[in-house]
């Protein structure tokens, strides 16, 4: 129950710490950025999050199913097959905010030299298409 506690604590710290010092630095007048200290409340969070995942969650967890007969099963989970599924949700949401990164990229540049000369849109298009084609891998 301690360690329950403790993590929570240090969940709510990680929000705090990194908007404390950017508001330390905005008050004594210095730069304060931003970026810096949403970068530093990812790394605690997250980094906090998976810690939580490592201590709390590697036991097995149980869940009633109903077979084909209609009967009752009770279908047991371990912490292994856990994992499975956030490596899968990580390697799919890490390929979609890359997709997401290359779109932004090649659709700019597509819309620019489609305006300049509207005759290249069949290539502009396969470009973009190449760059939507990351996050499928991801998925499979």
């Amino acid at each position: 129950m301690f360690l329950k506690y403790t993590i929570c604590i240090i969940l709510i710290l990680s929000y705090l710490v990194p908007f404390g010092i950017y508001l330390f630095h905005r008050s004594q007048g210095k730069p304060a950025n931003a970026k810096k200290a949403f970068l530093l409340n990812a790394l605690l969070f997250f980094g906090t999050l998976t810690i939580a995942d490592i201590l709390l969650f590697n036991g097995t967890a149980f869940a009633a199913t109903v077979g084909d007969t209609g009967a009752i099963a009770t279908t047991v989970a371990s912490g292994a097959e856990g994992w499975k599924y956030f490596a899968a949700a990580l390697a799919t949401g890490l390929s979609c905010i890359g997709a997401g990164i290359a779109v932004a990229s090649a659709a700019s540049a597509a819309l620019g030299a489609l305006s300049e000369n509207p005759g290249i849109m069949g290539k502009a298009l396969i470009f973009v298409a190449l760059a939507e084609s990351i996050a499928l891998y991801g998925v499979l």
